[in-house]
């Protein structure tokens, strides 16, 4: 910068000072001028690259991890707070404490290794005579612990597993294990009990780093391969014609996207492939293509988002493609401050590229036998992951270790061509049969009822009861016997099922003496068409019976059968 600046001077002023000659007023009046220039150049550009940060440390990606790690455990807790009592607590449609009594027959009538192995759950180690509070005790220390590394950025191997044992212990009686591969390797981010955001003797693992990579890669490959080899129509471009009207729960957008042109619709099924199948490979082809890979792969999740509600999936996907990127490349989102997180990199680089690292150390020693060890698990693992990935009878969303730490992923092989939905219904008649009975509609918090109704806007959220509903749609009662559960707790006016209910339509009447379970087959009304002009945002048209109208008296064997209380006795 110095030579940039003498450079500039003219040559006349040059020459005087070679001479020793006196310079003219003028002379030093511009040479002044020029020198204010330069320095104030120079200071622009001092301040330009004060915090600029190099390539290959992973310091910030340590941080941003963990804080999304962190925001989906919130979420996922929050689901599970709000929801557990009513789904699988000592009054819920799926208790887990029957789980955990048939688990504890199945192996012996003991709670030792063999229970723990088939259901690890901490609940196995509290008192069942309250599993609500259980329950709720889980799903709010979760909440805490997860708040805490969200708003903070610090973390350490004690509270991530902490966590991740939460979590689990939810997940093996009753949720999803979609989130448990990711929780268990974010324990091995963190330094084992500092807290500290940026410990310099525990710098972030290149191997830890690249099994979130790792992860990533299988997720995507395994979503690309299961369509291509499932439904027919994932091969001749026609999916995403039925895709937006057909998914678990369409949001307002999907009404929209689902009218696109015929064009649309094989450019957006040809680029799935695209990034499901081709881009995950740039992984390894160095740090921009890496980048690139990440670029396209939160960019793919992000349009997922916007399309559909399918809860915390896409959110959890975009985490291990955070960890495409670096420092260099992350700096952009912390703050240019003296003393802030992205100046103490800056200094950590600078200090490495000295020579002045803080000298190795007995743990540092340990730690990296553990970045090892992690290594050489998540390899061991993969090898009937992959040996999945590469059969003509892939299965998706299956775990071949008790503990779910690697993971087969996969996501719509096949594609339902109609929507179905089961709408219950009510009646106060003693006679369902009459032909006056009068048939009211009860109305989930998300899932489609009313044709009035817009479509909810609800992700990264989870309505897990509207969910299950969706499927049971294309299945029968008898496949979904929790349906008539539903029923029967309905009947009762059962407080816990309606706090899952958006509308019930004898709210302050007596209770309904009739359930009934229709089927109904849905479809988006045209934008701008008839049906949109009477604000409807579908039309349907009635299958038939999915079950047959059931009052308590007809229930009371039902659910002797299968151990459920009667519901007027609760």
């Amino acid at each position: 910068m110095a030579a940039s600046c003498e450079s500039s001077e003219t040559s006349e002023s040059t020459l005087r000072r070679r001479r020793g000659e006196p310079q003219s007023s003028e002379a030093s009046s511009d040479d002044g001028n020029a020198e204010t220039t330069h320095e104030g150049d120079a200071s622009k550009y001092e301040k330009r690259h004060q915090f600029s940060l190099q390539p290959g440390t992973y310091w910030l990606t340590r941080v941003v991890l963990l804080r999304a790690i962190a925001f989906i455990y919130f979420v996922a807790f929050g689901v599970a707070y709000c929801q557990n009592r009513q789904l699988i607590g000592e009054r819920g449609l799926m208790p887990c404490k029957d789980y955990l009594r048939s688990v504890k027959r199945y192996v012996g009538g003991k709670i030792g290794l063999a229970a723990l192995a088939y259901t690890p759950s901490i609940l196995w180690f509290l008192d069942w005579e309250d599993m609500d509070t259980n329950l709720d005790g889980i799903a709010l220390v979760g909440l805490a612990l997860s708040g805490f590394v969200l708003l903070s950025g610090r973390a350490n191997m004690v509270i991530m597993a902490l966590l991740w044992i939460l979590y689990h212990s939810l997940v093996n009686v009753g949720w999803e294990s979609q989130l448990l591969e990711t929780g268990f390797l974010a324990i091995f981010l963190c330094p084992f009990w500092s807290l500290a955001q940026l410990p310099q003797r525990c710098p972030p693992s290149l191997i830890s780093i690249w099994t979130f990579r790792w992860l990533i890669v299988r997720i995507m490959l395994g979503a690309g391969l299961i369509k291509i080899r499932g439904d027919r129509c994932w091969r001749d471009l026609t999916c995403m014609d039925y895709h937006y009207e057909t998914q678990p729960v369409p949001n307002p957008i999907s009404y929209y996207l689902h009218r696109s042109p015929w064009w649309f619709h094989r450019f957006e099924t040809l680029s799935n492939h695209f990034i499901e199948l081709v881009v995950p490979f740039l992984t390894f082809l160095g740090r921009r293509m890496c980048m690139v890979n990440g670029i396209l792969q939160i960019l793919f999740q992000v349009m997922l988002i916007v399309s559909g509600n399918l809860s915390f999936l896409n959110w959890l996907t975009i985490v291990p493609s955070l960890a495409c990127f670096d420092d260099a490349s992350l700096a952009f989102l912390f703050r240019r401050s003296e003393g802030g997180t992205r100046h103490m990199v800056q200094k950590i680089q600078e200090e490495e590229a000295s020579g002045q690292s803080p000298p190795r150390t007995k743990g540092m020693l340990i730690r990296r036998v553990l970045n090892v060890s992690l290594a050489v698990l998540i390899g061991y693992l993969s090898v009937p992951v992959v040996m999945n990935l590469l059969s003509p009878r892939q299965v998706m969303n299956t775990s071949f270790d008790p503990l779910r730490i690697v993971n087969t992923y996969g996501a719509f092989g096949s594609i339902t061509k109609e929507r179905t939905e089961v709408i219950l219904q009510g009646t106060l008649s003693a006679d369902p049969a009459a032909p006056g009975a009068v048939w009211e509609e009860y109305q989930f918090l998300c899932k489609p009822g009313n044709v009035k109704r817009r479509p909810c806007l609800i992700s990264p959220y989870h309505y897990r009861l509207d969910w299950l509903m969706w499927f049971a749609a294309f299945q029968t009662y008898e496949q979904n016997e929790w349906v008539i559960q539903i029923a029967g707790r309905l009947l009762a006016d059962d407080s816990a099922v309606l706090s899952l209910m958006d509308h019930n339509p004898f709210l302050g009447r007596e209770k309904p003496r009739w359930i009934r379970g229709e089927h109904y087959k849905y479809k988006f009304t045209v934008p701008g068409g008839p049906g949109a002009a009477q604000g409807k945002w579908w039309v349907r048209k009635r299958i038939g019976s999915y079950f047959p109208a059931v009052n308590l008296t007809s229930l009371r064997g039902y659910f002797q059968s299968r151990n459920w209380p009667h519901p007027d006795i609760q």
